[in-house]
């Protein structure tokens, strides 16, 4: 785990903010000069602090107005049985996150779907025959209240 100095997170707030951000444009936001707010960007992606950048999409614009949550417990918590299910679900796109989870579930998905007709259709044709699956529970968002915007970096 990386320590992150002051100077880190102004620089990851803004790039979160604005992954568009010229070079030039992020040092003065952050009040450094060009060359070493460029080094220290590149030292956060090496160190894989950064993973890569992306655009923030709205769903609904782009006809997937379904969003669902799922969870699921397996038959058998073999290692080798958990893996399988870790591997079919990467393969699947409407899985948009996938996380395994403690309590009365072993794993939590994220699922998205352009309406309630195509994610039944998902759900009876493709999660439900995943091998291994004993209980499987939707539960649909009615409204997004607080999307993810970015990792709060003052905790």
């Amino acid at each position: 785990m990386k320590r992150l100095d002051r100077e880190d997170v102004k620089i990851l707030e803004k790039l979160q903010s604005d992954g568009r951000i010229t070079n030039s444009a992020l040092a003065d936001a952050v009040s450094m000069s060009a060359s070493p707010c460029w080094r220290r960007v590149r030292q956060l992606e090496e160190e894989g602090v950064i993973q890569g950048y992306s655009a923030n999409l709205d769903r609904r614009q782009i006809g997937l107005g379904v969003l669902v949550y799922v969870t699921i417990q397996i038959d058998n918590h073999s290692e080798e049985d958990a893996t399988r299910f870790e591997r079919q679900v990467q393969e699947l796109p409407e899985v948009i996150s996938c996380h395994s989870v403690s309590g009365g579930a072993d794993f939590m998905l994220m699922v998205v779907s352009r309406d309630l007709d195509s994610y039944a259709e998902f759900s009876m044709n493709t999660l439900r025959r995943l091998p291994g699956i004993k209980t499987m529970t939707t539960n649909f968002a009615l409204k997004e209240i607080k999307p993810f915007k970015g990792l709060p970096l003052g905790l």
